[in-house]
């Protein structure tokens, strides 16, 4: 009988030691123990990929530190910046983070994290084009499909003058061949494409200013309550600053 009652004292402390060891992941996720985020790579400083193919940039880094906090693995899926909302919508991923604008249509669909960082949309042009604030409707713009620079173009300009690309390098890459006369893109990424293509520049005036947060289904509270709770203290120790300093020089 001692020894039955051993046995049954060393199960239950087995037990409850695995319990405390798996508080911080009991999260319900997609895949056990780990974050999974979608992104789209193609947006320095945000997200992208390095020569060895490695994801790096500030969302990354950021969700790297949030899963830390949460006790998880990080697994970044890469896609389209369209997929890539839709995955998070709709439960395929845990999150997403592609230099994410919240705004209502997103809203009614997903839940948000508070904001990490702020981003500006900016109008990239050839270096001596006509092209101003004031007369952008005028000309043809491009854009990246479903991010809210093509949301806000298409609203202020109508369709038949906004271009939607894949990506922000498309984008630019059909700049730089003519196809269309400006990009409109969040300022960051802004500054890499310039850096990386002589002969444009960005204008000085600013199209718009947008917070950016982390998305998820609205189904998983616990999932942004967590994130929440992580992303608070990771602003508050210094880690979210940080992470933003080392990409977007002041």
């Amino acid at each position: 009988m001692k020894k039955f009652f051993a046995l049954l004292l060393a199960a239950t402390m087995v037990l409850a030691l695995a319990a405390c060891g798996s508080s911080k992941s009991g999260l319900s996720t997609v895949n056990k123990g780990k974050l999974t985020m979608s992104t789209n790579a193609e947006f320095p400083p945000y997200e992208s990929t390095d020569d060895s193919g490695n994801f790096i940039g500030i969302d990354v880094e950021i969700a790297q530190a949030i899963a830390a906090k949460l006790g998880l693995e990080l697994q970044i899926d890469d896609m389209d910046f369209d997929a890539a909302l839709l995955a998070a919508q709709n439960g395929k991923s845990d999150i997403v983070m592609a230099g994410v604008t919240v705004n209502e249509e997103r809203l009614a669909v997903m839940n948000f994290s508070e904001s990490y960082s702020t981003g500006v949309q900016s109008i990239i042009v050839p270096e001596g084009s006509a092209v101003t604030l004031d007369n952008l409707g005028d000309y043809m713009i491009g854009t990246q499909r479903g991010t809210t620079g093509n949301i806000y173009c298409s609203d202020d300009y109508g369709d038949e003058h906004v271009v939607a690309y894949d990506s922000g390098i498309t984008a630019v890459q059909a700049l730089v061949n003519g196809q269309v006369d400006a990009v409109v893109i969040d300022n960051a990424p802004a500054q890499s494409l310039v850096a990386a293509n002589p002969g444009l520049t960005i204008l000085d005036t600013e199209y718009a200013v947008e917070d950016y947060a982390i998305g998820m289904s609205k189904n998983n509270t616990e999932l942004l309550e967590a994130v929440n709770k992580a992303l608070s203290e990771l602003k508050a120790d210094g880690t979210v600053q940080s992470i933003v300093d080392k990409y977007i020089g002041n």
